[in-house]
């Protein structure tokens, strides 16, 4: 049977392909280290400044979803992705890197609005028992762009190493990520979306400024929320050592490109994975979180150690003329493994965190709230990360600080699994005051 237009999986996969447009792009430019620049203290400025003001709107962008639709948020949204890519252009050419440090803080609004819009589609849209293989397939969908972004730097700077990518790159960039833009207005309207079984995705259909106001504080309060921090936190902190640390310090630019191939081809292969453990019906849904955690937990410890031990060997950022190669196996085979290792540990810890989130609830508004709560928390740990790298904090001190934020998110992760039940469907009816709805999917709060 054909895919429907209004159906929820059609629509997840309609924010894929926006989201391998528009944020595939910019982590694959992101994933070269410094976005692509030998000197990385221009782009790891500007991504401070992007984490910044992403804090703020992505725990403002569900209730701004809420209030604005899908569609236009995400159209909206989009243009600043092209915004930010084509201001290394200018940087290139000017080496002044106002302009791009400006255009990371108009990133970060945009890119709360488009995330917190995407993660209420992925998480609300789907039946209990799908959310995990829908959120794998958006995961794929989204990570070929960062595949498509790879081969773009590694085959324009393929017979040439300035150490930086040349306008061509960034100028492919913006063009996606314009048409990524375009395409979010072929999302449908929530309230015309239904399941498979013919249920409609929209618990609420009505909400306005002051409800809003008050269910975004209520966040701040809000038992599971606070438990969910620490994992927050650490969700997007880990990623300027991936790309600063290992791919932009180690690696020649066209190698960085090359890598980013498989970084981002291994999330895919990461997320479809674990897709098939969080949706399986042989385990409670409870039982499910927790194997999925041991899994999470391997394979990060076993990420860490590696970097303990690539660290050890080069302590610091290679010169430009010892940068490694993809065609020395040598010394390329270990160090390309372990940053192949870091995607398919991303794209566990990312799936998982929203397979938790989709286990609280099943109403689109709430989920919204508390996926731009999840996008803002993990942006205020990212903005710290981006400015311990612009400070030039020691590699070895930037990856004890991912170990140890690892170590202290792991209580809280098990916490919220703890309190998971095994279906979360709305009882009764449900108006915009959440006093006066009940959900069963998670114990309640003392």
């Amino acid at each position: 049977m054909g895919l429907r237009y209004y159906s929820a999986m059609t629509q997840v996969i309609i924010v894929g392909f926006v989201c391998f447009l528009c944020p595939g792009m910019f982590n694959a430019l992101n994933g070269t280290g410094g976005g692509g620049q030998l000197d990385t203290t221009a782009g790891n400025n500007a991504n401070t400044a992007l984490y910044s003001t992403f804090v703020v709107f992505g725990v403002l962008g569900g209730a701004i979803v809420n209030l604005c639709g899908v569609r236009w948020t995400i159209f909206v949204s989009g243009f600043s992705y092209a915004l930010y890519s084509g201001s290394y252009i200018y940087l290139n050419h000017t080496g002044n890197s106002s302009f791009t440090i400006a255009a990371g803080a108009i990133l970060g609004i945009g890119a709360g609005i488009l995330w917190a819009a995407q993660g209420m589609i992925m998480v609300s849209y789907p039946r209990e028992e799908e959310k995990g293989r829908y959120i794998a397939i958006f995961w794929v969908i989204f990570n070929l762009g960062g595949m498509l972004g790879g081969i773009l730097p590694f085959a324009i700077n393929y017979k040439k190493d300035n150490g930086s990518l040349d306008d061509g790159v960034y100028i492919a960039f913006v063009v996606l990520e314009c048409l990524g833009a375009f395409l979010g207005l072929a999302l449908a309207p929530p309230s015309k979306v239904t399941r498979d079984d013919g249920s409609s995705v929209v618990l609420v259909k009505y909400t306005n400024l002051g409800t809003e106001t008050i269910e975004i504080l209520k966040l701040f309060i809000n038992p599971l929320m606070l438990a969910l921090l620490p994992m927050c936190f650490n969700s997007n902190f880990f990623y300027t050592y991936q790309f600063d640390n290992i791919n932009g310090a180690l690696f020649n630019v066209r190698t960085r490109g090359f890598n980013n191939i498989f970084y981002w081809g291994a999330q895919m292969v990461g997320s479809y994975a674990i897709s098939f453990l969080l949706d399986t019906p042989r385990f409670s849904r409870k039982v499910r979180g927790y194997i999925a955690f041991v899994v999470v937990f391997i394979v990060f410890n076993a990420i860490w150690g590696g970097s303990l031990g690539l660290n050890i060997k080069y302590p610091k950022p290679l010169p430009l003329e010892e940068r490694i190669d993809f065609k020395d196996s040598s010394r390329a085979g270990g160090a390309i493994t372990l940053y192949v290792l870091c995607g398919v540990g991303d794209a566990l810890y990312q799936s998982f965190a929203y397979w938790i989130i989709g286990a609280l609830s099943n109403d689109n508004q709430l989920l919204a709230r508390y996926i731009g709560f999840y996008k803002g928390m993990q942006s205020f740990g990212g903005a710290i990360a981006w400015q311990l790298a612009a400070k030039k904090v020691t590699h070895r001190n930037q990856l004890i600080a991912n170990w140890v934020l690892f170590a202290i998110s792991i209580p809280s992760m098990l916490y919220v699994v703890w309190r998971i039940k095994d279906h979360s469907e709305p009882i009764g009816p449900k108006d915009t005051n959440s006093e006066q709805y009940e959900e069963k999917g998670v114990e309640q709060a003392a």
